[in-house]
Order: structure tokens, then sequence, then C-alpha cells
């Protein structure tokens, strides 16, 4: 059967080196802004690269790779880096309106090893440095992230930015198990004190939180307190949920490492993806008082950059 979209581009796709057990290959790439749902809390998001090197054993974005016909445990070690994503950004940007928000690292890291290679996503904080009055986000478990410090904090002069890092859990050796590939958790808090320092708007989100491994109060409680020390300004939150894709690596893994917990994660997803709406709610009652507790923000923090055109709707900082 002739390969069609998403599977034809990767077959095109050229390899660019190799690593251990990982690939990596340049993706030829039609768009790099995509539209979101109308109910997410941002309009727009950028992904520079398709697979994670970091290996999140809960990772829900696998499924992107089967778009290209590949399995779940591909993901992590193919790893496709976008053509021209910094040209294609540019004529792009054209359809975001004044005040629509841009995620940046929603589906694969942007600051994953690859990174440090390829330079996709200093290419696209080349662009926005350029830009004025828009508001961008950037999610990251890594460390690598302030490297792009100069960029950063020219971007934040134009445009509203927060840069949140994702942060599962303190303990760093079950980071390791749940992240393998990962920067630690103290890499990230060192990063996040790093930024903050310097003057950039910092978050920091539990993501995902995980039933009898990474939700206990006590363990949520001193995260958020560790965040806010360092310098963070907000506090996210986002349960697990697994995709079929996700499953087929995460019950696996659940089955070696944490076995007295694999029959009760397949009872609690048995009937789908999502946890249920009592656990849900609980869990969001107990994060927000949390938050209250250290006085965090639970969205994007606003401000008013140095250089800021004002919004032609005049509905932002008045």
């Amino acid at each position: 059967m002739a390969l069609v979209g998403i599977a034809r581009l990767a077959s095109h796709a050229e390899r660019l080196e190799a690593k251990r057990q990982v690939e990596y290959f340049e993706m030829p790439a039609r768009s790099i802004l995509n539209r979101t749902r109308p109910d997410a809390p941002f309009q727009w998001t950028i992904n520079p690269y398709r697979g994670c090197e970091f290996a999140c054993k809960y990772c829900y974005a696998r499924y992107t790779h089967e778009f290209m016909e590949m399995s779940a445990a591909e993901f992590d070690d193919r790893i496709y880096a976008k053509a021209a994503s910094a040209q294609l950004l540019r004529q792009e940007l054209r359809r975001v309106a004044p005040g629509e928000r841009i995620a940046l690292g929603t589906a694969t890291d942007p600051y994953q090893p690859a990174e440090r290679r390829y330079l996709r996503t200093r290419e696209l904080l080349t662009v926005f440095a350029a830009e004025n009055g828009r508001h961008l986000g950037i999610t990251t478990k890594s460390d690598l992230v302030a490297r792009d410090l100069d960029l950063l904090l020219e971007i934040a002069r134009r445009n509203v930015l927060n840069v949140y890092f994702t942060i599962t859990t303190l303990n760093e050796a079950l980071a390791r198990k749940l992240e393998p590939r990962a920067p630690t958790p103290e890499l990230r808090l060192r990063a996040v004190e790093k930024l903050s320092r310097a003057g950039i708007v910092v978050g920091v989100t539990p993501s995902p939180i995980m039933p009898g491994l990474t939700d206990s109060p006590r363990g949520l409680d001193r995260l958020a307190k560790t965040a806010r020390d360092r310098g963070a300004q907000s506090f996210g939150e986002g349960v697990l949920f697994l995709m079929p894709s996700a499953q087929e690596v995460f019950f696996p893994f659940l089955e070696e490492r944490f076995p007295e917990m694999a029959a009760q994660y397949r009872r609690l997803f048995a009937g789908g993806p999502y946890l249920g709406r009592d656990y849900k709610d609980k869990l969001r009652a107990l994060v927000a008082e949390i938050r209250d507790r250290y006085g965090l923000s639970p969205r994007p923090v606003e401000y008013r950059p140095e250089l800021w055109l004002d919004d032609p709707q005049g509905s932002l900082f008045q």
C-alpha cells in the first residue's frame, strides 16, 4: 500500500546521524504551526521534532509515530528534525491573531538531545526574538533551555514569555525509572533558578500526576515549595492519561518495575485513556490548595514587556 501524508514524508527523511540505538533524520515539513482544539489553553502549537529521546514511559505523544507507520517504542529511538522550521514560522506567524497563545514543546521536548546538534528550537527562538506582541510558552524537561537565555531575554522584552519545566517528582531514583534519558530533577531546578534570576517568568508543572507514584499530598507539596523557593511563579497540573500506544509501553514498564501496581493500573484504564472524574476533581482541589499555600499561579503569568506593542483590541494589561 502506498504511503501518504506524514508517513510518506517520513519515508523520504534524510538520515542525519545515529547514536547508540537512537537514529536522527531530517524530515520535510509542510507547516510548523498547528491549530489546537477550541478548549485548549493555547491556540497554536509548535513541535520542531518528531519523537523524543527522553523516553518517558508515560508519554502520551507516542501515537504520533503511528502516523508514520511506526511502533510506539520507536518514538524514543527514531527522532525527526523538521526542515526549514524558521522559514516556515516566519511565513505562518501572519496567521496568528493578536492575543492568541503559542505553545512550543507540547508533544516532544524542544530541548531533547537532538537540539544540541540541530538547533531547530534555537532557530525558532531567533524568529520570535524579532517579533513583538506575541504570547509564547515553552515547555521542557531539560536544563539545555538555559543555553538560549540570550534569546529568551530578548523575546521577553517584546513578548509575553513563560517557560515551564516539567518536574514529575523530586525523587531522583523514581524520575530515572519514569524518564530514563531526561535530565535529573535537580538539573531542571537549577535551570529554573538561573532563568528566574535573569528575569524570565518560569513555572513548574508536575505532569503527569500518576496514581500511587507521584500523587501523594506530601510529595506535591514539597515539589511546589521547592519550585517556589527556586523562583517559579506558577505551578501547573495534569493528570495521567494513557492512549493505547502509551499503554503498550507503560503497562509492561509497571509489570517490570512496579509489579504490585500493574493490575491496578489496568483496571483504572480498562474503560479508556482517562482516569475517572472523582479522582481528577480531588486532585485538582489538592493542587489548588497547595498552590494557594505558596502563592503560585495556576495560569501563565501576564506582564507588560518593556517593548510591548499595544494589543489593537485594547483588552490586555489595562
